[in-house]
């Protein structure tokens, strides 16, 4: 699959259905960064008129999976990768256009290279951030991820 917003949107519509009528989009992309926008409608409000909780952590956790995607397949390695752990924290709100950022791009390359190179799992715990309209934290979401390069 080509990275782009555009096409990252139609995985979402065809692969996590319920993210994309959610309204999680894929903002931008690229080795380094990744940001998701998600606006806060009465489809993925919780009964506080809010984001709900949920709806931040697929939306955080695209930023973070699809770096590591990107990274993956730039390394042509054939890589698994899981979930192993998830904390959210949760600052504000979440009313309005949100934005989640993961800037961690530097940080999965090397865990890409390290597991290619001697086969064993890499954890590498990876942050996300998602700001309001005012650019005030609403929510942190840190993943562990776990990746083996498979022989």
């Amino acid at each position: 699959m080509k990275f782009t917003p555009n096409k990252i949107n139609f995985f979402l519509l065809m692969k996590l259905p319920s993210a994309f009528i959610a309204g999680v989009r894929m903002k931008t992309l690229t080795e380094k960064e990744a940001a998701v926008k998600v606006k806060h409608r009465w489809i993925n409000q919780n009964p506080y008129k809010s984001l709900y909780w949920a709806v931040q952590g697929m939306a955080s956790e695209l930023t973070t999976g699809i770096l590591l995607m990107k990274q993956i397949d730039i390394s042509n390695a054939n890589i698994t990768m899981l979930v192993t752990q998830v904390h959210g924290s949760f600052t504000k709100k979440a009313k309005g256009k949100i934005t989640f950022t993961c800037l961690e791009g530097d940080k999965i390359k090397q865990a890409v290279d390290k597991t290619i190179k001697t086969g064993e799992w890499e954890v590498l715990t990876l942050t996300s951030e998602g700001f309001d309209e005012s650019n005030e934290k609403v929510s942190k979401f840190d993943y562990e991820w776990s990746i083996r390069a498979k022989k």
